[in-house]
C-alpha cells in the first residue's frame, strides 16, 4: 500500500528553497509507486512564483487542489517532508522529515537543535551543512537540578547534493556583449553573497582591458520597481570606481531554467565566478560546473561538495583565499544567522589574482573545467540523487526500496 507523503514547501517560488523543494518532489514522484503525494505550498520571503506552464506545474496544482479535499475530508498522512529553516519544523505526521539548505556560517541557532531532534530524519544538501548542525552543541540548564548539560543534534542527518539537469539545446536569448570575454555572477543581492565587492574588485583589475562582468541578480522579485533599485544601486557603486575600459553589465528579470543554463553556454561568457561568504549548498556554481565553464570562489562552504574531488583531493576551480571571521552585526537575523557564528571572508588579492589566472591562463582552465564536468555528470545524476532521497523515506517509514516486480501470468 502506498504511504501518503504530506510535501510543505515553497514549490513554486523563484528561490534556493524553491529548487530544494522541486529536487524533493521529483524524487518523490520518481517512485509514485511507493508513495501518494499531497503538497502546501509555502511562500518563501518576498521571491517571485514561477509562471512557466509545464506538465509540472499542471500536476502541483492537481495536487495541491486534491490535498485540499482530502484535508477537508479529515484525511491523514503517514509523513511529512518539511522544506523550509529547521525553526520551522513541526510535528505534523507520525513520522517527520526536515529538509534544509542549512548552513553558510559555522554554527546553527539553538532553536534547530531543538526542532532538528522533534524530526525522525534530516536532509540538507551538503556535507558542510551535516557538519555544522552536527558540531554545534550547547550547554543547556536543567530547571530542576541545575545542573548544565550538553545540547546537541541526535537526529539522523544526511546530505544529499543537488542533481544535475540536462538540457538537449538551450535558447539563443540574443545577448550580444561588447568583449569576448566576460566573467559571470548569478546571485541575489545581499550582505552574504558579497556582489558589490566582486564588481570593485574586478573593476580594479581589468580596468584598463577588454573584459566583462555579466551580473544576473535582483533583490528580491524580478518585477520592474526591483529592477529600478538595482540598476540605481549598481549604477551609483560602478560610477563611483572611476573611469574603465572593461564592462560591467546587468541581466535582471524572470529565465526559466533553460535560459539560465543557457548563460553558461554564451560564446562570450568564460567562467562563473563567486566571492560568497557562505553557501549551503552553491546551486548557481554548481549549474556553471556541470555545464563546462571554469568556476572561481572561495573553497569553503557548500560548494566544496562538488568542486572539489574528494577521490584525488584536487581543487578543480580557481580556489580564493579567505579568513574566517565572526559575522557583520547587521546580518545577524534571531534564531537563523546567530552572532556567535563565522564566515568567509575572501582576500581581495587573492580574487583578483584568481580571475588575473582564469584569464590569462584560459586554455589550462578549460581543461580543468572539462575534467569537473565530466566528474560532475558521471556523479550526480538525478537518479543517483533521487534514489539517495528516496532511501531516507524508506528508512524513517521501515519500508523496502526495490522496485515492484508483477507477476506473469500466462493467459491459455
Amino acid at each position: 500500500m502506498k504511504k501518503r507523503i504530506f510535501l510543505k514547501a515553497p514549490l513554486l517560488t523563484r528561490s534556493g528553497y524553491g529548487e530544494q523543494a522541486r529536487f524533493a518532489l521529483r524524487a518523490l514522484r520518481s517512485r509514485e509507486d511507493l508513495f501518494e503525494i499531497f503538497i502546501q505550498p509555502l511562500e518563501w520571503g518576498k521571491t517571485s512564483w514561477i509562471t512557466e506552464e509545464t506538465e509540472e506545474r499542471a500536476w502541483i496544482d492537481q495536487t495541491i487542489e486534491k490535498t485540499i479535499a482530502y484535508l477537508q475530508e479529515g484525511g491523514q498522512f503517514d509523513a511529512s517532508l518539511q522544506v523550509t529553516i529547521p525553526n520551522e519544523w513541526e510535528k505534523l505526521t507520525p513520522i517527520n522529515i526536515g529538509f534544509t539548505a542549512g548552513m553558510e556560517t559555522t554554527k546553527v541557532a539553538a532553536p534547530w537543535l531543538q526542532r532538528g531532534n522533534d524530526m525522525d530524519a534530516i536532509i540538507v544538501v551538503s556535507n558542510h551543512s551535516k557538519k555544522t548542525y552536527e558540531d554545534t552543541v550547547y550547554m543547556a540548564k536543567n530547571p530542576d537540578t541545575q545542573e548544565e548539560a550538553s545540547y546537541k543534534l541526535n537526529t539522523p542527518i544526511v546530505a544529499i547534493n543537488f542533481p544535475i539537469k540536462e538540457y538537449e539545446s538551450c535558447p539563443d536569448l540574443g545577448i550580444k556583449l561588447d568583449y569576448d570575454f566576460n566573467f559571470i555572477v548569478v546571485a541575489q543581492m545581499g550582505p552574504r553573497k558579497n556582489v558589490s565587492n566582486t564588481v570593485k574588485w574586478f573593476i580594479e583589475e581589468f580596468r584598463d582591458e577588454e573584459v566583462g562582468l555579466v551580473l544576473k541578480t535582483n533583490m528580491a522579485k524580478n518585477c520592474h520597481m526591483d529592477r529600478q533599485k538595482v540598476f540605481h544601486d549598481y549604477k551609483r557603486l560602478v560610477g563611483g570606481l572611476g573611469d574603465r575600459k572593461c564592462k560591467v553589465y546587468l541581466l535582471h528579470g524572470d529565465m526559466d531554467d533553460e535560459e539560465i543554463h543557457s548563460l553558461y553556454h554564451h560564446p562570450q561568457i568564460k567562467a562563473a565566478l563567486s566571492l560568497t561568504h557562505g553557501e549551503g549548498f552553491g546551486l548557481p556554481l554548481f549549474e556553471a560546473a556541470y555545464s563546462g565553464i571554469p568556476v572561481i570562489a572561495p573553497g569553503w562552504s557548500g560548494q566544496r561538495d562538488f568542486l572539489v574531488n574528494h577521490k584525488t583531493g584536487k581543487c578543480e576551480f580557481f580556489n580564493v583565499e579567505y579568513d574566517l571571521q565572526p559575522i557583520p552585526e547587521q546580518v545577524v537575523w534571531e534564531n537563523v544567522i546567530i552572532k556567535e557564528s563565522m564566515w568567509a571572508y575572501p582576500r581581495e588579492h587573492s580574487a583578483k589574482q584568481k580571475m588575473r589566472e582564469c584569464y590569462a591562463n584560459y586554455d589550462e582552465a578549460m581543461e580543468v573545467a572539462a575534467k569537473l564536468k565530466a566528474r560532475l555528470i558521471a556523479d550526480f545524476t538525478a537518479d543517483q540523487q533521487n534514489a539517495k532521497m528516496i532511501e531516507v523515506f524508506c528508512n524513517a517509514l521501515n519500508m523496502t526500496s526495490e522496485p515492484l516486480i508483477e507477476q506473469i501470468v500466462e493467459f491459455g
